[in-house]
């Protein structure tokens, strides 16, 4: 696809309104605090180009659910106060995101000045991608441009809508490196191209695992969903996770001989309760008994699935491979981040996408030793799904 990045354009003097995913962790209770800036620190490189360059940004974001109107533990205050701190210099602040309080305080910016408006969110419109709020978002904007590749699955108005009011659309350097890394790794992989797909349910990651299986040499599956294809090889998987509607799905899955090889877990770390403490051994997969919940994959397994990725040119990284939460049964998937982070050093190309992958790689220590962290959990998903991205498109010229 053909897309403008920020340095296509000429942004000085102009008024660009910066489409951030600033949907960051706060505390549950006032005073309000952020737990984890990932997001913002994300968005950095784009925002201080723009500022460099002499641009008037208008910076939005959602966060959170709120539900269409203003809560005061789903403000952006915070968030702006953190960028602020991040940039050394202050950020005005529009009480809206639309009409009078805009209008205002963007005709009082300076080349280089940074405005942030409160949460898109707080109007229900913002999520039905009504063409009214849309337009009245770009009201006051010269150029768009999009660096929130985590919520450009959804067509909501400042992601999509807005795009039909301003004539000239940009991508940032955030959105455009994931297109970079994702397009390149489904497009044109450098082999071997290895999948790892873990996570709880099979029922989310179907649409992945069927589209890799037609782009990938071999596909790697861990997490919770491993017992439903147990369960569809007719093992006995004890008090594991089961899904029972998609244990026909798991099969055809397994039986289908075309595309990526398969590659199952051989063995698994059970326990006796879904807890840290509880009692735990190493089984086979055949050896699963009744009563035991299958928690992480073995030693066994993390051993075969290290030299396949080892061996690997390109991996995409999707989903835990146990229960990492617990420090009893995070090995597998720690071990699988030890595995990417020494591909990478091997020249392979590395992405990790998904909230809980990358949480656990943060978890891990190694996230600056892979080639690509995916900011954008659902939309990198729908990405590897083939699936179109709203927020993508509508910068496509």
């Amino acid at each position: 696809m053909k897309y403008k990045t920020i340095d296509d354009i000429d942004v000085k003097g102009k008024r660009v309104f910066l489409r951030l995913d600033l949907n960051v962790p706060l505390t549950a209770e006032a005073p309000f605090t952020i737990t984890d800036d990932t997001r913002i620190r994300a968005s950095l490189p784009t925002l201080l180009a723009l500022i460099a360059r002499g641009a008037k940004v208008i910076v939005a974001s959602h966060l959170g659910r709120p539900k269409g109107a203003p809560e005061e533990k789903f403000s952006l205050a915070p968030v702006r106060t953190r960028l602020a701190e991040l940039i050394g210099k202050p950020i005005a602040w529009s009480t809206d995101c639309i009409g009078k309080p805009v209008e205002v305080t963007v005709g009082k910016l300076k080349d280089g000045d940074v405005l942030m408006l409160e949460n898109l969110r707080f109007h229900k419109e913002e999520e039905k991608n009504d063409p009214a709020f849309s337009e009245q978002l770009a009201a006051f904007v010269d150029v768009y441009v999009d660096d929130a590749f985590g919520a450009s699955h959804r067509a909501h108005a400042s992601i999509e809508g807005i795009t039909h009011f301003v004539k000239v659309k940009a991508a940032g350097y955030l959105l455009r490196n994931e297109l970079d890394y994702l397009g390149a790794a489904l497009d044109s992989p450098k082999r071997p191209f290895v999948a790892i797909i873990g996570g709880a349910k099979i029922s989310g990651k179907i649409d992945v695992i069927e589209s890799l299986r037609k782009k990938a040499d071999t596909i790697l599956i861990g997490g919770g969903m491993m017992f439903t294809f147990y369960k569809a090889k007719g093992l006995e998987i004890g008090g594991s996770l089961l899904e029972d509607d998609k244990v026909v799905m798991a099969k055809s899955l397994i039986e289908d001989k075309t595309g990526a090889n398969l590659m199952l877990p051989t063995d698994t770390v059970v326990a006796r309760e879904f807890k840290n403490e509880a009692e735990k051994k190493t089984v086979a997969v055949e050896h699963i008994q009744q009563g035991w919940i299958g928690m992480d994959i073995g030693p066994d397994s993390i051993e075969q699935f290290r030299n396949v990725i080892l061996k690997a040119r390109t991996i995409v990284w999707n989903g835990p491979m146990g229960v990492f939460e617990m420090p009893n049964f995070a090995q597998g998937t720690m071990a699988i981040a030890q595995a990417l982070a020494d591909a990478t050093a091997l020249g392979a190309t590395t992405i990790v996408g998904g909230g809980d992958s990358v949480a656990a790689l943060e978890q891990s220590g190694l996230a600056d030793k892979i080639s690509h962290v995916s900011t954008g959990g659902g939309a990198s998903l729908e990405f590897l799904e083939g699936k179109e991205l709203p927020g993508v498109s509508a910068l496509e010229y």
